[in-house]
């Protein structure tokens, strides 16, 4: 089910909303648990039901292996480090037959020149990030983080319909209070106006930004044979920001949606597109990924405790694995590369004690996360070949006809006249779009730092419900959000 749909906007949230707090009222708190998972179930089943069975035998293998690494210190029959380590192996075993299997065997192929059949197996809806937010519980239970001995409350961490299909990535620990809360249990009109506020902030996102983006993004990506320089740049940049709205919108309506129900979730973008640099870049751009990739893995490895050298290699091993989570493609990998590579040399350059002017550090962090979208977008590497070699003006550079009586001496230097966008449409519309993502992105304060500042009154309400009615009133097909793919 869609946060961008009528059903989930007129029939399942306000349905399960109602019911929950009507639990609640009457003392029903296991009831209104075991309602909370059932609807979250459904969310979830909606897609596709076949893999039901799927998440649910994860979370009560997760919670049996975690239970166990919590209650004893050390397991009877197995060391709880090997403990672990199956618990762990279980849930990497698991992503990776669905999501990588054809990826292994059509490289194996490649490589032995052999013809094994691919599984083509359909990738089940939100399986990298409920197997993230489990290894994270388990890791954590082993620690003796956590104290969870029921597994209806484990089932609301894990199942919570807000955060279950693309975060954020949430810990046991940050969520289960909030639930067992008593005041929580009680409706909460200034979270139910706060939350509505931001969930039509993201609603607005992703309708009406995103998908707009999405147009000539798909048309330069997918539709073009080649591309000039100015459709190149339309393309890459209509992508750069087609991502994140329709992520940080996906983000907004599940933080608002949970607000409804007086739970908080992290936040997990904070303008990402103002970093000055790509270690600012990661601690303002999916907050939660870069919490998990920095807590479960790189510190693991060493983090920066072991030389220069190790650290720079923790960063390489850490956004390889970041670039493969998010998808099983070399381009996936090569973008993994190319952020761990600019980890490791902005982390030498800052070891100079260099600094440049914050225009100048803002401009090459910026074309460097706008170039390396081109890998992560590209479904194969010629896809990012076109865009690429279109962005450096190797595929021809196209001016507008009427400007050819001014600027004809262009001509002889491989300057040529015409429809600027023929290939991915547009025209100036796409020039607009851009010019105001740029100013949303960089000149306005971000949603979350709305909420901080938030105050209901007259102009926020009119404010959220112009974007709500806006966005709703543009529903004309079905748009599923770009992290439902990874």
């Amino acid at each position: 089910m869609l946060f961008n749909s009528y059903e989930f906007i007129f029939m399942f949230l306000p349905i399960t909303f109602f019911i929950y707090f009507f639990l609640n009222n009457k003392k029903l708190t296991e009831a209104s648990k075991s309602w909370l998972v059932i609807t979250s179930l459904f969310f979830y089943s909606w897609w596709n039901i076949i893999y039901l069975p799927l998440i649910l035998t994860s979370m009560l293998f997760n919670f049996t292996v975690g239970n166990s690494l919590t209650k004893t210190k050390e397991h009877k029959q197995i060391p709880k480090k090997s403990l672990l380590f199956i618990g762990i192996v279980a849930n990497i075993g698991l992503l990776g037959y669905f999501k990588y299997s054809d990826f292994f065997i059509s490289n194996l192929n490649i490589a032995l020149d052999s013809n094994i059949e691919l599984l083509h197996l359909a990738l089940p809806l939100a399986i990298s990030f409920f197997t993230f937010q489990q290894i994270a519980y388990l890791v954590d239970s082993y620690k003796s983080e956590t104290k969870e001995y029921d597994f209806l409350n484990y089932a609301v961490f894990v199942s919570f319909f807000p955060q279950l299909i693309a975060g954020p990535i949430v810990h046991h620990k940050e969520m289960m209070p909030q639930f067992a809360n008593i005041k929580n249990k009680i409706i909460n009109y200034n979270n139910i106006a706060l939350g509505l506020f931001i969930f039509s902030i993201g609603l607005f996102k992703k309708v009406i930004i995103a998908d707009t983006f999405a147009i000539w993004a798909t048309a330069g990506f997918d539709t073009a044979i080649t591309l000039n320089l100015f459709e190149a740049w339309a393309t890459s940049l209509s992508y750069t920001f087609q991502l994140y709205f329709d992520f940080s919108g996906y983000t907004d309506m599940a933080i608002g949606s949970a607000l409804l129900f007086n739970i908080k979730l992290p936040i997990n973008f904070n303008s990402p597109y103002k970093a000055t640099n790509i270690q600012d870049f990661w601690r303002r751009w999916h907050i939660t990924l870069s919490r998990f990739l920095k807590d479960y893995i790189y510190i693991p490895l060493g983090g920066n405790r072991k030389g220069n050298y190790r650290t720079y290699s923790n960063l390489m091993a850490t956004f390889l694995i970041g670039g493969i989570w998010h998808g099983a493609g070399w381009t996936f990998i090569f973008w993994g590369f190319l952020h761990g590579f600019a980890l490791v040399i902005n982390r030498i350059w800052s070891s100079f004690g260099i600094k440049l002017w914050t225009w100048l550090a803002w401009l090459i962090t910026f074309n460097f996360i706008n170039i390396s979208w081109v890998f992560f977008r590209a479904k194969e590497w010629d896809d990012a070949i076109k865009v690429l070699s279109g962005m450096f003006g190797l595929t021809g550079i196209v001016v507008k006809s009427k400007l050819e009586e001014k600027l004809g001496f262009l001509s002889d230097f491989g300057v040529s006249f015409g429809k600027v966008m023929i290939n991915i449409g547009g025209g100036s519309d796409s020039l607009n779009w851009i010019l105001g993502a740029f100013l949303l992105t960089l000149a306005f304060n971000n949603s979350m730092q709305k909420r901080e500042t938030f105050i209901l009154n007259y102009k926020t309400s009119i404010f959220s419900g112009l974007l709500f009615i806006y966005a709703v009133l543009s529903f004309s097909k079905v748009s599923e959000f770009l992290y439902f793919n990874f």
